[in-house]
C-alpha cells in the first residue's frame, strides 16, 4: 500500500528553517513582563485625559504617550499573532492571540477618548501649539492625517463603546481564519507520481500547476467540496463581515463603506473606479491569453483548472529554498548594495518560516512592526512560483526595514496602499532577470507564461475581486441578504465575465469566494492591482539604471508615512490619480503576450 505522505507536525520542522520569534520576546516572563508595562502605561496615559488641549506642551506629552503606548501594544500584538499564525491547533498559541486580541480591546477602549479630544481642537489652536513648541513640529503630517478624521469622529463614550466591541466586531473574519486554517480537512489526492498526499491549501497551488490533467481536475474538485459543504456558514460569516463595515462607515457618516476604508489611506475612491474601468476596457486582453492557452493545451473544452499549469509543460525552474535564496539576491542586485546587504541578514538571522507544518497559517505574508524584525511567513513548494513569493514578500519586508530605519516611529509604518507596491516591484525585478539570464526559448516562452500568469492573477483576479467585495457591500446596504445561493450566483456570472467564452464556467468556481481569505480585509484587494501597475513604471525606471531614478525609488522605500501616499508616489516617479500608470501596465502585459505568441505560435 502507498503510505500517504502527511505535513510534518511543528516540532519536526528543523529550527533553521522556522523563524525566531526570541529576538521579540525571549521566553514567556518577559512577554508577561511587557504586558505589564503596557498596563502601566495606560493608567499614566489617563491622567492625560481632559489635558490634551491645554497648552502646546500638554498636547505634546499626552501625543507622545498615545504613541509610546502604540508602540507597545503592536509588538506584543504581532508576537501573539505570528505564534499563534505557526501552529493554529496549538491551544497555548491560541489561549496566548485570544488574550491579546482582549487586551487589544481593553486598551483601545481605555484610551479611546484621546483622538475625539485632540480632534476638539481647533485648527488655529494646533497652528499655534505648532508655533509655541517647535518639539511638536516633528507631528505636524501626523496631526494633518488625523484632524482630515474630524468630521467622522463619534464622542467619548461611542469611541469607546465600539473599541470594547473590536474583538467581537473581528468575530466573523476570525471564525473564517479558524475554519479555514485549523478545522477543514480536506481529502487525499494523487500527486504526479502517483502518490497519495493529504490536500491542502500551500499543496493546491502546486497540484493546479502539474502537466498531469487529472491531478489538477482531482485536486481542484476535492478542494471545493470541502468549500460547497459550508457555504451557508461561510456566507453567514463573510455577510456578517461585511455588515460591520456597512454599520461602522454609517455610523461615523461615509456615504459607503469603501469611501470609509480608502480614506485611511488618504486614496480617493476614483481610484478604485479607475481600476474597475481600465481592467473592463482591457478584458480583451485577457481573453485573447485565455484563448492562447486553449490553443496550446490543445483542448477542446478549457477549465478553470486548466488556468495555472504551464503552457510549455515543466521547465528546469524548479528551486530549492536555498537555491531560491541565491537566485533572488542576484535578481535584487539591481537594487544596490546596501539593499542586498539587508535581504542577506533576513536570510542569516531566521527572520523567515518556511516549510508548511500541521496548523500553520496558510499563504504568505511579511509582518513586523517597528521594534521588530520584518518576518516572513511561507509554505515553501520548489516551484517558480514560490521564488516570486520569497521575492514578493522580501519586498515588503525591506519596505518595512527601510522605512522603520528611516523614520521616527510616528512614521515608521506605510500605508497599506503603498505596501504592494514594493513587493511587485521585486516581482518585475525578477522576471527581467529570468528574461535575460535563460536563454532557451523553451525557458523563456515559461517565464512569459508565468509573467502573464501573474498580471492575470494580479490585476486582472484582483480586480475582479475588488469589483465582487463593492457589489457585496452595495447588496448589503440596499438591503439584499447575502445568501450562499445569491453569492454563488453572482460570483459565477462574474468569473464567466471576466474570463470569456473560451473557459468552461465550472460550477465549483462559484463558491471561490468561500475561500478568499482577503474578502475579510475591508477593500484591501484592489491595492494588488494598483501595486502591480505602478510597480510597472517603477521597475522599468530602475532597470533604466538611471542613478537619479533608483534614488527616487529607494527614498519611497524610506518614506514611510511621512507624507501621504500618492504624494510619495508622484515622488517616486508614478502618478497614481491618473490613468497612465495603468495603460502602461496594459501595454507591457500586450508586449509579452506577443512575445510568448511568437515562440510558442511559431
Amino acid at each position: 500500500m502507498t503510505e500517504v505522505k502527511k505535513l510534518p507536525q511543528r516540532k519536526e520542522v528543523p529550527v533553521e528553517l522556522t523563524w525566531d520569534l526570541e529576538l521579540i520576546f525571549a521566553n514567556s516572563g518577559e512577554f508577561d513582563a511587557a504586558v505589564t508595562e503596557l498596563e502601566q502605561q495606560v493608567i499614566t496615559f489617563l491622567t492625560y485625559q481632559g489635558q490634551v488641549g491645554q497648552s502646546a506642551q500638554t498636547l505634546l506629552t499626552a501625543l507622545e504617550a498615545w504613541l509610546d503606548l502604540d508602540r507597545a501594544l503592536e509588538k506584543i500584538y504581532v508576537y501573539a499573532s505570528m505564534k499563534n499564525d505557526q501552529d493554529t491547533k496549538n491551544a497555548e498559541y491560541q489561549a496566548l492571540f485570544t488574550r491579546v486580541q482582549k487586551l487589544v480591546a481593553e486598551v483601545s477602549a481605555k484610551i479611546a477618548w484621546f483622538e475625539p479630544e485632540l480632534l476638539a481642537l481647533s485648527e488655529e489652536t494646533v497652528a499655534t501649539y505648532l508655533q509655541a513648541e517647535p518639539k511638536l513640529q516633528q507631528y505636524q503630517h501626523l496631526l494633518e492625517v488625523l484632524l482630515a478624521k474630524k468630521a467622522h469622529i463619534l464622542s467619548d463614550k461611542e469611541e469607546a463603546l465600539l473599541a470594547g466591541a473590536s474583538d467581537i466586531l473581528g468575530a466573523p473574519e476570525n471564525i473564517f481564519g479558524v475554519l479555514n486554517n485549523a478545522d477543514f480537512k480536506f481529502a487525499q489526492v494523487s500527486d504526479e507520481a502517483g502518490n497519495k498526499v493529504q490536500l491542502s491549501q500551500g499543496l493546491y497551488g502546486k497540484l493546479l500547476e502539474s502537466v498531469n490533467r487529472e491531478v489538477r481536475k482531482e485536486a481542484f474538485e476535492k478542494l471545493y467540496l470541502v468549500y460547497h459543504q459550508f457555504r451557508h456558514t461561510l456566507a453567514t460569516t463573510l455577510a456578517t463581515h461585511v455588515r460591520m463595515h456597512n454599520f461602522e462607515a454609517k455610523l461615523r457618516g461615509y456615504n459607503s463603506a469603501q469611501e470609509r476604508a480608502l480614506a485611511s489611506n488618504s486614496i480617493p475612491v476614483k481610484v478604485y473606479t479607475t481600476l474597475l474601468e481600465q481592467v473592463e476596457q482591457h478584458l480583451p486582453l485577457l481573453h485573447r491569453y485565455v484563448e492562447l492557452r486553449k490553443k496550446v493545451l490543445g483542448l477542446t473544452e478549457l477549465h478553470m483548472y486548466d488556468l495555472y499549469t504551464p503552457l510549455t509543460g515543466k521547465a528546469n525552474l524548479a528551486y530549492t529554498y536555498e537555491e531560491a535564496k541565491q537566485e533572488s539576491l542576484k535578481a535584487l542586485a539591481v537594487l544596490g548594495d546596501d539593499y542586498l546587504e539587508h535581504v542577506k541578514e533576513a536570510y542569516a538571522s531566521r527572520w523567515i518560516d518556511v516549510v508548511e507544518n500541521e496548523g500553520k497559517r496558510s499563504g504568505a505574508y511579511s509582518s513586523g512592526v517597528y521594534d521588530t524584525a520584518p518576518y516572513i511567513l511561507l509554505n515553501w513548494q520548489d516551484n517558480l512560483d514560490n521564488l516570486f513569493t520569497l521575492v514578493h514578500e522580501m519586498g515588503h519586508s525591506m519596505h518595512t526595514y527601510l522605512t522603520t530605519h528611516n523614520q521616527p516611529y510616528q512614521y515608521g509604518d506605510y500605508p497599506i496602499f503603498l505596501a504592494e507596491i514594493a513587493s511587485t516591484t521585486n516581482e518585475n525585478l525578477l522576471t527581467q532577470y529570468l528574461l535575460e539570464t535563460q536563454k532557451d526559448p523553451q525557458v523563456q516562452a515559461y517565464v512569459l507564461n508565468h509573467y502573464l500568469d501573474g498580471f492575470k492573477g494580479t490585476v486582472f483576479r484582483q480586480a475582479q475581486f475588488a469589483q465582487f467585495e463593492l457589489w457585496l457591500h452595495e447588496q448589503e446596504a440596499s438591503g439584499q441578504a447575502l445568501t450562499a445561493e445569491k453569492l454563488a450566483d453572482y460570483y459565477g456570472k462574474l468569473n464567466q465575465h471576466y474570463y470569456g467564452s473560451a473557459v468552461v464556467n465550472d460550477q465549483q468556481i462559484a463558491y471561490e469566494w468561500a475561500r478568499i481569505p482577503h474578502f475579510y480585509y475591508n477593500f484591501y484587494v484592489y491595492q494588488y492591482a494598483t501595486g502591480f501597475a505602478a510597480a510597472t513604471t517603477l521597475s522599468q525606471n530602475i532597470l533604466s539604471k538611471d542613478p537619479a531614478k533608483l534614488t527616487a525609488y529607494l527614498d519611497y522605500l524610506q518614506a514611510g508615512s511621512s507624507n501621504y501616499p500618492l504624494e510619495v508616489m508622484k515622488q517616486a516617479g508614478v502618478n497614481m490619480e491618473e490613468s497612465a500608470y495603468l495603460q502602461e501596465a496594459f501595454k507591457v502585459f500586450e508586449k509579452r503576450l506577443n512575445q510568448l505568441e511568437g515562440l510558442l505560435l511559431k
